[in-house]
Order: structure tokens, then C-alpha cells, then sequence
């Protein structure tokens, strides 16, 4: 578990050079804060899916069968997570994914308690598949009841310096220079710098 963004690109980069030698997949999903509705387990999860079957040379036969009967129902239904989890599972217990969630601290109560359940359920089946994910340290012991023995954590906080630098780069990007002295940039990195610890 991480907690920033750019540590996370790194990673997922790294993953996918990976995956191009082993012949696998990166499944990658990166939730945002602002985003106008709550993302649930479904989403997530279903895009993870769509990933991975759009990089398929071959689709099982029983997955096919499975989405063409919910293209077939009435307006097309959508797959419930049970079945996303159950697909997945097909999926990675063939050949062993990494799979990527990025900001999961975004999704929030049932929502993540339904999708750490869903993971749970993948490495059941696929002990062999990875599952990276990002967010802040508060997620941690949660992380850990689901996927008990499976986790390893590693904190990436970000260092008072490196703050300082990306607040020194935004604020010289400034499209309203003439605003800011230097009093009013001192009073902004104190005030800020010091209240960045797990962000």
C-alpha cells in the first residue's frame, strides 16, 4: 500500500514491463476524489474485467457464454459482482494477473468493505495473482482483516522537503503572479507543510 499518486505510475509502469515478459496482464484502476458519484465494487471490478478479457488472445468458452446471455436479456443487463468476482476468477486462475487499484481510499464503507471481499475471493482461487493497491495509512488495518497473510505494506510518505518543492512548482504556476509576495508564500508553506503527514 502506497499513498502517492506518482509512486503508484512508477509501480504500475514497472508491472507492465513485467507483464510484457511473462506474457500476463496489469489491470489497472485509479479512483478520484472528484469524481461526481461514489464508485462501487461493481465498477471497479468490472472494469478490471474488461481489461483483462480485452487482452485475451482466446476467451474461455464458459466466459463468452456468460457475457452473451446478459447482452441478450432484455436491454442488456448488467453483471452483478458475484459474477464479476466468479469471471475473474476463471481468469486469473489460468495465468496469474497483477492487478492495480490506485487511491482506494476513495471508495468508501460498503463499497470498499464489498470490493476487499472480492479481492479476498480472487486469491482464494488464484493464490499466484497480485493485487496492488494505494491509499492512506487509516486503510491499512482494514487491508489487512481481508486479505490477512497476503499483505505487505510499504509507506511512500512524502518528505516535508518534497512537499515544499511541489508547493514551490504549483504556486509559480500561478496564472495570478501579482497576488502573491513573498510574505503570503512563506505564510502558505508553513501552514501547509506542516499538516501533509499521511497525504
Amino acid at each position: 500500500m502506497l499513498t502517492h499518486r506518482d509512486d503508484s505510475s512508477l509501480v504500475v509502469d514497472r508491472l507492465r514491463d513485467l507483464a510484457r515478459e511473462q506474457n500476463t496482464t496489469v489491470g489497472c484502476f485509479y479512483l478520484d476524489f472528484k469524481a461526481p458519484k461514489e464508485v462501487s465494487a461493481n465498477d471497479i471490478l468490472g472494469s478490471l474485467l474488461e481489461q483483462m478479457i480485452r487482452e485475451m488472445e482466446v476467451v474461455p468458452e464458459e466466459i463468452l457464454r456468460r457475457l452473451q446471455e446478459h447482452r441478450n436479456a432484455l436491454c442488456g443487463t448488467v453483471l452483478q459482482l458475484v459474477e464479476i468476482v466468479q469471471i475473474l476468477q476463471v481468469i486469473t486462475s489460468s495465468q496469474p494477473k497483477f492487478i492495480c487499484i490506485d487511491g482506494l481510499d476513495e471508495c468508501a464503507g460498503v463499497q470498499l468493505a464489498r470490493l476487499l471481499e472480492s479481492l479476498k475471493q480472487i486469491l482464494e482461487q488464484s493464490p499466484g495473482t497480485r493485487i496492488f493497491v494505494t491509499g492512506r495509512p487509516h486503510l491499512r488495518s482494514e487491508i489487512e482483516d481481508h486479505l490477512s497473510g497476503r499483505v505487505a505494506s510499504v509507506s511512500a510518505d512524502p518528505s516535508k522537503d518534497d512537499v515544499t518543492r511541489y508547493i514551490r512548482a504549483r504556486l509559480a504556476k500561478d496564472k495570478t503572479p501579482y497576488a502573491m509576495d513573498e510574505c503570503l508564500e512563506v505564510d502558505i508553506l508553513e501552514n501547509t507543510v506542516g499538516h501533509t503527514s499521511g497525504m
